[in-house]
This record gives C-alpha cells, structure tokens and sequence, in this order.
C-alpha cells in the first residue's frame, strides 16, 4: 500500500512539472522543505501522530509564504485591527 501511494504521488509530480511556472516551482519547493522541517521536529520532539500532522501543515503553509515573500520582496505587515498590507522586506 505504501509502496504504492510513493509511487502515485511520483508519478503525479512529474506529470505536473510542465504545468508549473518558476515562482510556483519556488513556492512547491518551500512547502516542502518546511513541511519535511515541520515534520522533524515534531518526530524529535516525540509528538504524538495528531500533532505531527499539524505541524508538518503548518511547516509547509510557512514555507510557502516564505518563499513567495522572498521572490517578490514584498512581506505582509499586521496593522493591529485585524488587517494586514504589503510593503518591502527589510
């Protein structure tokens, strides 16, 4: 069953490659290494399964936005009443 999930998800990543533009590819590619750092931590931390879930999602969410942020230059800043804009990362 494993075996056979790894390979399905393989073979839908490469069959989706060519559909996939330059910053989208660096956004994929932050989601999964903060994903994968999200799920190590959890597993070193010895988090149970629910939690490993977690924070795997969250590591893949932060990563993403980490990525974006870096190829546009522009960081989403709070205003404190619930709102949020985007100027320049320093």
């Amino acid at each position: 069953m494993r075996k056979t999930l790894m390979t399905t998800a393989l073979a839908a990543g490469l069959a989706l490659t060519g559909c996939v533009t330059a910053e989208q590819e660096r956004q994929v590619s932050g989601a999964v290494i903060g994903g994968g750092l999200g799920l190590i931590t959890a597993k070193v931390l010895g988090a149970d399964n629910d939690w490993v879930v977690v924070s795997t999602l969250a590591g893949a969410a932060a990563g993403a936005l980490v990525a974006r942020n870096t190829a546009t230059g522009q960081c989403a800043y709070a205003r404190g009443d619930g709102t949020y804009y985007n100027a320049p990362c320093p």
